[in-house]
């Protein structure tokens, strides 16, 4: 074979592999709405600096006729790139190759890719679009399965790892999404499942769908695996860029800071009457976080699960944080099972990848009930005073209203290591509510008085006033100030600047036992 031999075969060769599983299954794929996966790539990253790696791997298998069924790429681009400037490691599932479905093959490719992050400190995007396990490699594939899980394992907390669901994931497929940090979906097209509805009718004979068991909108607001529903290929990927520009590369990096011209010592009048004067009425806490971000920009992280608390990302003075906020509109802000466990895994991200965390606290206590108690919600709420206690980056509370019981000490308190907590004057901080502490400690005073309902209203305005109010924490010095509400923003960016350099150690430990 001469030289332009060689060079024909080759370029042959890559054609292949841009093809895909060819002209009729790419349209299959179109017709659905959807993008190929090198389409997807292309939209994802900066363009012509993507890189490809194994492009011209195929399967060993010879079982069932597959000697005969062989595909350049084998089902799987992978690679690297740029996102924004900054590098990053991609693999995109091709389900026009046999489905996308997992190979020995396939997984060596997405395993170099990880292997390549970890080596290099930058993140791991994966586009997540397969019929699962490739059955004719039998045991091969469950153990390529296992090779890529490790790898999820051992690059946690180490590199971000995000998964982007954009057609189905089923069976073991699932698993590596799980372990990643943040999963994105898209409506209508992707599907997450362990056994599919075929398999439950059969098992249980309970008759569900795919959309109901399995679909964008059930996982990000019934079971809470998904962070984010996309409305369809294009917005999926406008979702990831975004998160990507809060992140760090890596667990040893700072996030990057955006540049911003909204004033450092912006102050917002607004702020002072935003929550209301009458302690049982509602607001929004996510109107009074960006009444304080740079230019109000709150990226929300599972918004539609456990919306009793709300988590997700913001700057301050260009600087990347992670924002928690108990939400008084939804159940009053309490916190419960769900709640709980959503914000520890986004106070725990947090902490791995150095982002400040900076907390308004709302919260009257621990949702009560049999099914919160039998669900575990001992267990499950520790998850988020673990996670709290655990972290060592900054880490900012403020008091906005109410600060009751168990829940004031897991919020990020001064006890757990806050730097930097202050209240407003509605502040509330107290064992219970006025009115339940009233019924405990003057039950028998309220019955023998004439006007019960005066004498109760007199009891409750006085243990208001001296005990549920900031200035008992303040002069104990759990508070270290309570400030004007118009004044958070530049108090909140003042604090983070001098714990800029902030350097906090654990004991030393193989890790710790986290409630599970």
């Amino acid at each position: 074979m001469n030289r332009e031999q060689r060079i024909a075969e080759l370029r042959r060769r890559r054609e292949q592999a841009q093809a895909g599983g060819g002209p009729e299954r790419v349209a299959k794929i179109h017709a659905k709405g959807c993008l190929t996966a090198r389409e997807r790539l292309e939209l994802l990253l900066d363009p012509g600096s993507f890189v490809e790696i194994g492009t011209h791997v195929t399967h060993r298998s010879t079982a069932f006729g597959m000697e005969r069924k062989r595909i350049v790429g084998d089902g799987v681009v992978a690679g690297w790139g740029t996102l924004d400037g900054r590098l990053a490691y991609v693999f995109a599932q091709d389900f026009t190759v046999f489905g996308g479905t997992m190979s020995e093959a396939n997984a060596r490719k997405i395993c170099a890719i990880m292997d390549l992050a970890m080596d290099n400190g930058a993140p791991v995007i994966g586009l997540n679009d397969s019929g699962g396990a490739r059955i004719q490699e039998g045991v091969l594939s469950l153990g390529a399965y296992a090779d890529v899980f490790l790898r999820n394992t051992l690059a946690s907390g180490v590199v971000p790892q995000i998964s982007a669901i954009m057609g189905p994931c089923a069976g073991g497929a699932v698993y590596s999404p799980a372990i990643t940090d943040f999963t994105i979906m898209v409506e209508g097209t992707s599907h997450m499942f362990v056994t599919g509805p075929e398999v439950i009718r059969a098992v249980t004979s309970e008759e569900v769908s795919f959309e109901d068991l399995g679909g964008a909108m059930t996982h990000n607001s019934r079971s809470g695996v998904a962070h984010f529903i996309a409305r369809d290929d294009a917005d999926c990927i406008r979702h990831l860029k975004r998160l990507v520009a809060f992140l760090p590369a890596n667990n040893v990096d700072e996030p990057p800071r955006g540049p911003t011209d909204d004033p450092v010592e912006r102050r917002d009048p607004g702020l002072a009457t935003i929550v209301p004067d009458a302690p049982d009425k509602p607001y929004d806490m996510k109107d009074l976080v960006r009444r304080v971000v740079d230019h109000g920009d709150f990226f929300e992280v599972h918004e539609h699960f456990a919306r009793n608390l709300v988590v997700g990302f913001a700057r301050l003075n260009g600087r990347a944080v992670g924002v928690i906020g108990n939400q008084p509109a939804v159940l009053a802000g309490v916190l419960d099972i769900d709640s709980s466990v959503k914000g520890a895994r986004f106070v725990r991200f947090c902490d791995a990848f150095n982002i400040p965390l900076v907390t308004f606290e709302d919260v009257p206590g621990f949702l009560p009930g049999t099914q919160q108690e039998w669900g575990g919600i001992i267990r499950h709420g520790a998850k988020l005073l673990y996670a709290y206690c655990e972290a060592t980056v900054p880490k900012l509370t403020v008091v906005v209203r109410k600060a009751y019981g168990g829940a004031y000490d897991v919020m990020s308190s001064k006890h757990i290591r806050g730097d930097f907590n202050v209240a407003w004057p509605s502040a509330e901080m107290a064992v219970m509510g006025a009115e339940g502490a009233v019924n405990i400690l003057y039950r028998d005073e309220i019955a023998k008085a004439k006007d019960a309902a005066a004498e109760r209203k007199r009891l409750i305005e006085e243990y208001r006033d001296k005990f549920a109010s900031p200035w008992a924490a303040a002069e104990l010095g759990y508070l270290d100030d309570v400030i004007d509400p118009e004044d958070t923003r530049p108090r909140l960016i003042a604090a983070l600047e001098m714990l800029r350099h902030k350097r906090q150690s654990l004991p030393f430990k193989k890790h710790g036992n986290l409630p599970l």
